[in-house]
């Protein structure tokens, strides 16, 4: 099975012993106790299929992800979890209800390749969540909380994960096309693999993305609609970018080829400004039809793939000398994503990149344009022989 290269953070490289987590609920497990908007999500729940005809709504999946991250890495135990209300409404700003949500989530079908009872090819369906309650106070129950458990197939996945993405909370909530959450997810599955690519035939395509088979049956439809609108979406949300090759016989395109690449130091910045900002004003400013919108007073800043979460007014890049003592968080991100390199080498270059910039870099916009250039710098170069 393909693995990640490149974790995140800290967890065993041992194989899990029989009834113990895989790599990612012991990265789930690492990455809630730290806190912040990162989560991991298990590569067995990303890369399930919809049964044909079936796909979740944009305001389901990202009630999915808040129940995984929620969950963190007691995600695979056969228990109840728990979120309040108020914290799903915080990404849920229309009419819509919790509990259809909830239902959607339910009778919802997945796919997966198994064997029969007598050793044979089959497919497995079944659906994530068993059983749910929801507190129904008078007042609505916004107040109040709901509680889920995962089906035992779903559960039994997601034990097994030994490869994982780490999303954002904040770009999750952020996306307004569920074609472009989906492809986030292939994409940060696949950021830090040898090959950050994705590669399919349009059944596959569909089948990853949850596309209906009635639903833009001419490719430049579905080109305009589908991945035109996620990619704008992801380059402005993501810590990566996305572009894609068409594999054609004669006129028709067959197949597609997804790439996924890091974004440079800069790039991180502006996506960690999106981020703190409204969402009002988001299309706009995706579009170029406005310049600048004031960032929403107290909103929650979460760099995308950061190590640590770190005030404003703390850490800043040294200019000159070495990292490897004083700077234990810049330290600790080159050694994760700096591909084997020379930690100060990597340093130096990112001093020439930064140029005067460098001295207004602080905080967490630091750690996010450090890891970004890093992970840039793998990507350009590949990993030192």
């Amino acid at each position: 099975m393909e693995t990640d290269d490149s974790p995140i953070v800290e967890a065993s490289e041992e194989k899990p012993e029989e009834g113990s987590p895989g790599r990612a609920m012991r990265v789930a497990a690492a990455l809630k106790a730290k806190g912040g908007d990162e989560f991991a999500k298990p590569g067995n729940i990303i890369e399930i299929k919809f049964v044909k005809g079936e796909s979740l709504s944009l305001t389901a999946s990202r009630l999915l992800a808040l129940m995984i991250l929620t969950a963190g890495g007691d995600a695979w135990e056969d228990r109840p979890h728990r979120i309040r209300k108020a914290d799903i409404r915080r990404g849920h700003k229309g009419n819509e209800r919790i509990s259809d949500m909830l239902q959607e989530l339910h009778r919802t079908l997945f796919a997966v390749d198994d064997k029969s009872w007598r050793g044979k090819k089959a497919t497995l369906l079944f659906s994530l969540i068993s059983r749910s309650k929801e507190e129904t106070d008078e007042d609505g129950g916004e107040t109040g909380w709901i509680e889920w458990e995962f089906t035992p197939d779903a559960r039994k996945l997601i034990q097994a994960s030994e490869t994982y993405a780490v999303l954002n909370r904040q770009a999750v909530l952020g996306f307004r096309s569920n074609y472009a959450l989906k492809l986030y997810e292939l994409g940060a599955l696949r950021l830090h693999r040898r090959q950050a690519t994705w590669r399919g035939d349009m059944q596959a395509l569909r089948a990853a993305l949850g596309i209906p088979p009635d639903v833009y049956t001419d490719f430049a439809q579905l080109r305009r609609k589908v991945l035109e609108k996620a990619k704008s979406e992801i380059d402005q949300l993501a810590h990566f970018r996305v572009e894609w090759r068409e594999i054609r016989q004669g006129r028709t395109v067959t197949e597609l080829e997804f790439r996924f690449e890091p974004k440079g130091a800069p790039e991180v910045l502006e996506t960690v400004d999106e981020l703190d900002r409204h969402s009002a004003g988001r299309q706009a400013r995706r579009t170029g039809s406005v310049e600048t919108i004031t960032a929403g007073q107290g909103a929650i800043v979460s760099t995308p793939g950061a190590v640590h979460a770190i005030k404003q007014s703390e850490s800043t890049f040294p200019s000159s000398g070495s990292i490897r003592f004083g700077h234990a968080d810049l330290l600790e991100v080159a050694r994760k994503h700096g591909g084997g390199w020379d930690v100060d080498l990597i340093a130096s270059g990112f001093r020439d990149h930064m140029g005067n910039r460098l001295e207004k870099l602080r905080g967490a916009k630091l750690i996010a344009a450090w890891k970004g250039f890093c992970e840039g710098w793998v990507n350009r170069r590949g990993r030192p022989s």
